[in-house]
């Protein structure tokens, strides 16, 4: 692995991480020369990680203007909420290929109350890899990775969310996949009636950068 290859594979898993925690909010420009200095490094590979990230729908290129954290709005946030709940339930559908373990990267109780957001990308995306469909995990990958700042921005708008996704988690592991699409139909009923909420909640920090 050439060091151009390592050092833009490096800060692209630094800047995705960012986005994935909130770190930066919605709207906000990625500034690629202040990312060159705050890693010691060259505009180069910055440039390389970012437009890996804009192939992935998790930036926006504004070409002249630079790049961007996308803005979210009600429509975008109800499309990314049904893409995700359409491809889990195609993944339930399939079920878990013959290879795969039904408890294949799920998460175990303790993670689920430590940190329910990353419990939440862990069984979505086992859920999808145990099919053995490698774009269909792909596909809720991404998603996965752009719905992970607006789970941790809505975290105070939903009461029992360990329950809940400890409920998902239980069906899981159980192999009860008519329980599991169930289950992921009113999470999902749950999410999509509170979408004004929470759109508004996470623009309350971008009007904070103008």
């Amino acid at each position: 692995m050439s060091e151009m290859h390592s050092k833009s594979a490096f800060l692209y898993g630094q800047v995705r991480r960012a986005l994935q925690s909130g770190h930066y909010l919605p709207g906000q420009r990625i500034d690629p020369a202040a990312l060159a200095a705050e890693f010691n490094t060259s505009p180069t590979p910055v440039r390389f990680a970012l437009y890996r990230l804009v192939g992935e729908g998790l930036l926006s290129d504004h070409a002249r203007s630079g790049l961007y954290v996308p803005l979210l709005t009600e429509v975008a946030l109800r499309d990314l909420y049904d893409w995700m709940e359409r491809l889990l339930l195609i993944a339930c559908e399939v079920g878990p290929a013959p290879i795969a373990s039904a408890r294949i990267g799920a998460p175990d109780s303790g993670a689920v109350e430590e940190d329910v957001v990353k419990a939440t990308w862990k069984l979505f995306d086992a859920i999808a890899r145990s099919t053995g469909h490698r774009y269909l995990h792909d596909a809720v990958k991404r998603t996965n990775d752009r719905l992970a700042p607006v789970r941790r921005a809505k975290r105070h708008l939903l009461d029992d969310l360990a329950a809940e996704l400890g409920v998902l988690t239980r069906l899981w592991d159980e192999g009860d996949i008519d329980g599991l699409r169930a289950a992921l139909q009113r999470y999902y009923a749950r999410r999509k009636r509170l979408v004004p909420c929470i759109v508004a909640t996470m623009n309350e920090g971008r009007e904070r950068l103008h």
